[in-house]
């Protein structure tokens, strides 16, 4: 996004792919298990009084697990599991995709956004060659532009009917598309109450990301507030490993504990800031709506949009982690 602050910092795009591919790569080999479906979790009572997670997959593989941290997206399973009410239609529809110029796209580095007729719609370079565009509207979603496994009709009814009106500079982006990366869904939340006062752990089990608090895309915050939770449960999980030289569940919970405490009230804020920031630019005509969006940004955008401006804390090193466990073994 364009702009810096005062210290040089400010928001940046990161193509989700690049990111993951870079998180994996530090795991040993075999970490990560593809393809592989939750079927159902069942809770098991150890002699000390902790309990462990007992995964049952699809394939009839059965995981033991001294903390599951379920971040099975918006539909989660852990989530269900808890008794998480499930997220509600933010009365939003969004098409994103990724548009490839093999020859390089030309724009600078900064994010252009399109209103008009209940829709807004935008783009922002990630590389010389990428960029990533979005279109959400609060209108009912025309027909044909839900449709799984068409990437050829999501992208013609966005050209000829959503964006048809819209600047040929955001058409010709849209055209550029990797078909392979359109895709088009309700928008959906996670009340923000039901974090708040909801149960988002038992034991050593919780959720992360998408399965703790969907919320609507408008501040960009959906991949980073994953991230921020990363940091934020690594950061207490570490530190009870550190303390006790390896991970015991007994105490593991206490630390899980810590995470959502840490967490309810800012995922619970995101959620809002994100939808009221939404609301607001979203295109409306009549006067109570124009005089709204007046009061919105002239008091409240600038607080809202300095949500994302957020210290997850500091992880434990990796010098005192090793000088406090010895030569113990975590297991």
């Amino acid at each position: 996004m364009a702009g810096t602050d005062k210290n040089g910092g400010g928001p940046r795009t990161v193509h989700r792919k690049a990111l993951l591919e870079a998180l994996a790569e530090e795991l040993p080999i075999d970490t990560i298990r593809y393809s592989s479906k939750l079927s159902s979790i069942e809770a098991q009572k150890q002699d000390d009084g902790s309990s462990i997670a007992i995964l049952h997959m699809d394939d009839n593989t059965i995981i033991k697990t001294k903390v599951l941290i379920g971040c099975d997206g918006v539909h989660s399973k852990v989530a269900r599991w808890l008794g998480l009410g499930e997220p509600v239609s933010s009365g939003r529809f969004a098409v994103r995709g990724l548009a490839v110029f093999p020859q390089g796209h030309g724009f600078k580095q900064e994010f252009q956004q399109f209103l008009g007729g209940g829709i807004r719609a935008g783009f922002v370079p990630l590389t010389d060659k990428e960029l990533y565009w979005f279109l959400i509207s609060n209108q009912f979603p025309p027909q044909g532009i839900m449709t799984i496994g068409q990437p050829e009709t999501i992208r013609r009814e966005v050209i000829e009917n959503l964006a048809k009106d819209f600047p040929l500079v955001f058409l010709d982006v849209v055209k550029h598309s990797d078909l392979s990366s359109l895709t088009s869904a309700n928008v959906t939340i996670r009340l923000p109450w039901q974090v708040v006062f909801g149960k988002i752990s038992e034991g050593t089990i919780t959720v992360a990301g998408d399965a703790m608090h969907p919320m609507t895309p408008d501040l960009g915050q959906g991949g980073s507030s994953s991230l921020e939770d990363a940091v934020v449960l690594g950061r207490w999980i570490g530190q009870s490993v550190i303390q006790n030289g390896r991970l015991k569940p007994k105490v593991a919970s206490k630390a899980i504990e810590n995470y959502v405490k840490e967490r309810r009230w800012r995922a619970a804020w995101l959620i809002t800031c994100s939808f009221l920031t939404g609301w607001a630019q979203q295109d409306g005509s009549r006067w109570w709506r124009k005089l709204l969006r007046n009061i919105f940004y002239r008091f409240l955008y600038k607080r809202m949009f300095n949500v994302m401006k957020y210290d997850c804390g500091k992880l434990p090193k990796i010098s005192s982690f090793g000088e406090s466990l010895g030569s113990s073994k975590i297991d």
